[in-house]
């Protein structure tokens, strides 16, 4: 059965929390700890590897905390879902490390290449700009996103 583990889904927590904040806002890890129910002592850990893919800035001391380091625009699940899962694999086939006979022409690969790529399409389609607002209770698709943050 393939499964988001215990830290990926405590990371998007993570993001999640700070994306309902006003952009440039720092919480503490007890905020976030708090109000995102993620025990004490997976926090560390979870910042850590989270800043160390540039995807949150750390500020250390009293007034310190933590903040997203782009728009909650620019950062999506599979951002997330990379930096703690590493690459999507729905099947050992489609390693190419294995010789299989039928590799070429098998049909069952091709499905799985095809459900991999939507999944991994779907959510990097997925920001924490839009799981935010569907936290606030609003439909993000009926929002106007800050220009900025469209343009290429």
């Amino acid at each position: 059965m393939f499964r988001v583990n215990r830290q990926t889904d405590y990371a998007i927590r993570v993001i999640l929390a700070l994306a309902k904040q006003p952009e440039g806002t720092r919480l503490s890890t007890g905020q976030i700890g708090q109000e995102m129910l993620i025990p004490k002592t997976f926090l560390p850990r979870i910042v850590a590897r989270l800043a160390q893919n540039g995807l949150i800035k750390t500020f250390p001391g009293r007034d310190g905390g933590l903040m997203l380091s782009r728009t909650a625009t620019a950062i999506n699940l599979l951002d997330v879902m990379d930096a703690f899962e590493g690459a999507m694999l729905l099947s050992e086939c489609m390693l190419g490390e294995q010789a299989c006979p039928f590799e070429d022409n098998c049909p069952v690969r091709k499905r799985w290449t095809r459900l991999q790529n939507v999944i991994a399409n779907e959510l990097a389609q997925t920001s924490f700009y839009d799981l935010a607002q569907e936290a606030k209770g609003q439909d993000p698709t009926t929002l106007l996103r800050p220009l900025m943050d469209t343009q290429p």
